[in-house]
C-alpha cells in the first residue's frame, strides 16, 4: 500500500507537470500578476513537478518531502487569489468558495506528500 500511495503521487505530479505545457494558459492564470513572468514560472514549475514526481517514484522519502515543499510554495498563488476573491468574478475558481476549495485541495496534496515521506 505504501508503494501505491507513493507511486500515485509521483505519477500525479508528472501528469500535472506535463499539463503545464499542454494547458499553459490555465496555469498562467494562477500566477499572481505581481510575480510577473507567468510563462517562465509555469514552465519552471512544470519542470519541477516532473522532476519531483520522478524523485517520488525512486526515492519516496526525499521525494515526498520535496513535493510537500513544492506544493506549499503554490499556496502563494491561492492566498493571493483569496485576497482578490469576489462573488462577482466570472470564474468559479476566483470566487470565495472556489478559492477555499483550492486551498483545501492543496492542503490535501501537501498531506499526501507528507504521508509518502513519513511512511517509507
Amino acid at each position: 500500500m505504501q508503494n501505491l500511495i507513493a507511486d500515485a503521487l509521483g505519477a500525479f505530479l508528472i501528469v500535472v507537470g506535463v499539463a503545464h505545457f499542454v494547458l499553459p494558459g490555465y496555469f498562467r492564470s494562477l500566477v499572481p500578476s505581481w510575480l510577473g513572468a507567468a510563462g517562465a514560472i509555469v514552465a519552471l514549475s512544470g519542470v519541477a513537478e516532473i522532476g519531483v514526481g520522478g524523485l517520488v517514484l525512486v526515492r519516496p522519502v526525499a521525494g515526498g518531502w520535496t513535493a510537500a515543499v513544492l506544493i506549499t510554495g503554490y499556496l502563494v498563488s491561492h492566498f493571493d487569489a483569496l485576497r482578490h476573491a469576489s462573488r462577482e468574478r466570472g470564474r468559479l475558481l476566483d470566487r470565495p468558495a472556489g478559492v477555499a476549495a483550492r486551498l483545501v485541495v492543496n492542503g490535501l496534496y501537501i498531506a499526501w506528500a507528507v504521508v509518502v515521506a513519513t511512511v517509507h
